[in-house]
């Protein structure tokens, strides 16, 4: 898997509830034909990251067709939940 581009946001908790700040990712991802998640239309990765005064961490992880934005059933494996998790955190005050 190869991240090419992403966009993010912060995402505001105008209650307060949450501890640290949360962020919203959109990581668009290419990969090999043979791999399971390949389509032609390609897809995307949101990703809810935390971020907190002791740790950063993935929230949530979601994969999304980028044809018609549904959810996808797939689970990434551990590699790539550690290539997701650290590209986030280097892009994060990028």
């Amino acid at each position: 898997m190869n991240i090419t581009d992403h966009k993010f946001e912060k995402i505001e908790d105008p209650f307060g509830i949450l501890e640290g700040e949360r962020y919203e990712f959109h990581l668009y991802a290419s990969v090999d034909e043979e791999d399971e998640l390949y389509s032609p239309e390609g897809f995307y990765i949101r990703v809810l990251y935390a971020v907190t005064e002791n740790e950063q961490k993935i929230a949530g992880l979601f994969l999304h067709n980028r044809a018609n934005d549904s959810v996808l059933d797939f689970e990434l494996e551990e590699d790539e939940i550690e290539l997701v998790r650290t590209y986030c955190a280097g892009h994060l005050n990028a």
